[in-house]
This record gives structure tokens, C-alpha cells and sequence, in this order.
């Protein structure tokens, strides 16, 4: 999630390499490295080991623990946690489970309309906040804006638009079919949802800090059936801390986000950690406006209270890949930039 304030639209960026076969708007060249397909129909083997500790044998038979293997694990150690409530991934299920870390015997909620797995999940006293940019999209006005007229914006400022953003991220993610797909910073799920009813993956988890982007998500889910049903979960977390086992996951989404981010590099890094062996990191963001402007001019920006922080395309890269993802390729318009990389 993100906003368009201060992009300006007319600034544009050579590409820096194709993404897949040419979109309509957006010029491409042919410069992609095409990812080794590793097959995700296995990732019930992959984390069959942890969910073996992760669900308690009187509630699952060993059929439903090779099926319907657990993700989650606590944002505190990372340990499994233990589920109780009726079996299925599916929000109405989550909804009436609990969960707790074997290890550190923390509980976690899911009376909400979402399961809530950051550390200071149950806090009564204690209380933080983050930066700025992350704290304005917990915002119930923001939160209800953003797909009532923000979102529409991007396109200012060369944002292709969610349906063409879903598609070129979709050929990215072909590696990944079949597989777990989370979308982080998800907002209201402008794109968990489209993830959900593509049915081209086994689990879909719409994960954000804000609990009112979570709530704006299902109040957009609450009346259609066929992703109420489907294997989608919603979850409260921090990208700095993602509460699922190293090696677990097929695919992560990060849509207008990487700005937002208090700490991009330690969310990146986390998010290596999470992806299997060949798994697949997509997101957009804003480009920076004048991508030539000295290091330290940068700083002083941030230090005087600008809310976002920009990047150019090869700040990104050097990012992506010196957080060990590789196969990094990238595509520009404007200000917009959709980039890619994998896990080896």
C-alpha cells in the first residue's frame, strides 16, 4: 500500500530489464532470466516435518496433517504454534480457532476477522507505534479510501492499473502455481483477493500491520462466497517479523509497498528467510523522483520528516540482491517499477 503524493507523472526511466511476454502500456525489452521451475505441488512435503508438531494429534488425523499442513509460526521464536478449532484454511475456520506457541506458551488471537501474529499481539498496557507511513494506513479513513478513489491515482504516476499489475505479476509467479502465496502490505486486498479467485494456488494469506486495511479486506470478502470459502486467511503481522517457518513459502506479493516499509532491507531479508528454493519475490513501488540527487542530500530529506522513501531502480536492485535473492529483473514506466527475484 502506498501513495501517489509527491510522485510526479512525467518523470520516466529506460527500462532496466523485460519482465515476460509484453504488456499493453507498458514497453518491455527482452532481457529477462527466466527462473529454473522448481515444482510447488510439494510443498506439503516441505513442511510436513514442522506441522507434524504444529497441530495436536487429537485434533487432526494424519490424513488432514498431510493436507492441510500448518504455516504459522510465533513472530517471538518461530516456533509452530498449536491449533485448536475446526480443521480447514479458510477464513471461517481460522475465525474459530486458537493458537498458541508450544515454546513460549503465547497465545494469539483470531476473534477478530483476522489471525493477529505480531509480538505485541494481547499487550493490555503496552503500546508503539510505527513510523509515519506505516501509522497513516492504520488510519479507518485511509483505510477506507484506498480503493475508493487513492489506489485510482497510482495510475498518475505510470501504475498500469491492479488488473494489468495482476497479470505481469501472475507470469512471474508461474513457478510458484500450486503453491502458498502471501501478499504482504496487502492494504484492503485489492490483490489477495484476485490471488484468492484465481485459484491458481493451494493457500493465499492476506497479511498487513493495519488492522483496519484487514477489516476493509473482509468487508470486501464478506458476501462473495467463493472467496469466503477458498483458502485464504487473513493475518496481522509485521514484514519485519513474518510469523511463518523459514523455507515455507512459494510466492510473496508486495504491492506499493517497498516505500512504506520502516526498514526495507530487514523486510527483505525476512522475506528470503520465509521462501523456499526457488520461490519468487514480486513487488512494486515508486521510483525516486530525481534518482540522480547525492546520497546525503536523500538523508536530509528523510531526516526532516518526508514520509516515504523512494528509491531508484539500481538502489532496489543492490537491495534485492545483496539480501541474497537472485535472478533480479525489473521493468519501468515512469515512475512505476515492478521487480522481481528469486530464492536459490
Amino acid at each position: 500500500m502506498a501513495t501517489a503524493a509527491a510522485v510526479s507523472p512525467s518523470f520516466s526511466l529506460n527500462h532496466h530489464s523485460s519482465l515476460v511476454p509484453k504488456y499493453h502500456g507498458v514497453s518491455l525489452n527482452s532481457g529477462i532470466r527466466v527462473p529454473t521451475r522448481v515444482s510447488s505441488r510439494g510443498f506439503n512435503s516441505r513442511i510436513r516435518a514442522s506441522s507434524a508438531v504444529a497441530v495436536e494429534p487429537e485434533l487432526r488425523t494424519p490424513a488432514q496433517d498431510a493436507t492441510e499442513a500448518e504455516l504459522f509460526s510465533c513472530p517471538i521464536c518461530y516456533e509452530p504454534l498449536m491449533r485448536k478449532g475446526p480443521p480447514g484454511f479458510n477464513l471461517p475456520a481460522i475465525y474459530r480457532s486458537g493458537f498458541k506457541c508450544r515454546k513460549c506458551n503465547k497465545s494469539y488471537s483470531s476473534k477478530n476477522i483476522y489471525l493477529d501474529l505480531t509480538i505485541t499481539s494481547g499487550t493490555k498496557e503496552y503500546s508503539e507505534s510505527k513510523p509515519a507511513r506505516t501509522e497513516l494506513f492504520r488510519s479507518p479513513v485511509v483505510s477506507f479510501l484506498y480503493e475508493r478513489g487513492w489506489r485510482q491515482n497510482f495510475n498518475l504516476s505510470g501504475f498500469p492499473g491492479p488488473d494489468e499489475e495482476f497479470k505481469m505479476a501472475q507470469e512471474y509467479f508461474k513457478v510458484a502455481e500450486g503453491g502458498v502465496l502471501v501478499d504482504v502490505s496487502c492494504g484492503s486486498g485489492l490483490f489477495s483477493r484476485k490471488f484468492a479467485k484465481s485459484g491458481t494456488y493451494s493457500r493465499v494469506i492476506a497479511l498487513d500491520f493495519s488492522e483496519n486495511m484487514l477489516r476493509q479486506c473482509y468487508d470486501f470478502i464478506k458476501n462473495d462466497e467463493s472467496i469466503l470459502s477458498s483458502n485464504l486467511a487473513l493475518v496481522r503481522a509485521d514484514v519485519s517479523r513474518l510469523p511463518f517457518f523459514s523455507g515455507s513459502i512459494d510466492a510473496v506479493h508486495a504491492g506499493a509497498a517497498l516505500h512504506c516499509w520502516p526498514s526495507p532491507s530487514n523486510a527483505i531479508a525476512e522475506i528470503n528467510r520465509i521462501l523456499r528454493s526457488g520461490g519468487v519475490f514480486v513487488g512494486t513501488t515508486f521510483l525516486r523522483v530525481n534518482p540522480s540527487a547525492p546520497t546525503i542530500f536523500r538523508a536530509l530529506e528523510q531526516s526532516a520528516g518526508r514520509t516515504y522513501s523512494y528509491f531508484t531502480r539500481e538502489e532496489i536492485e543492490d537491495l534485492v540482491t545483496t539480501c541474497g535473492l537472485i535472478n533480479y529483473t525489473s521493468k519501468v514506466q515512469n515512475s512505476f517499477i515492478m521487480f522481481s527475484a528469486q530464492k536459490p
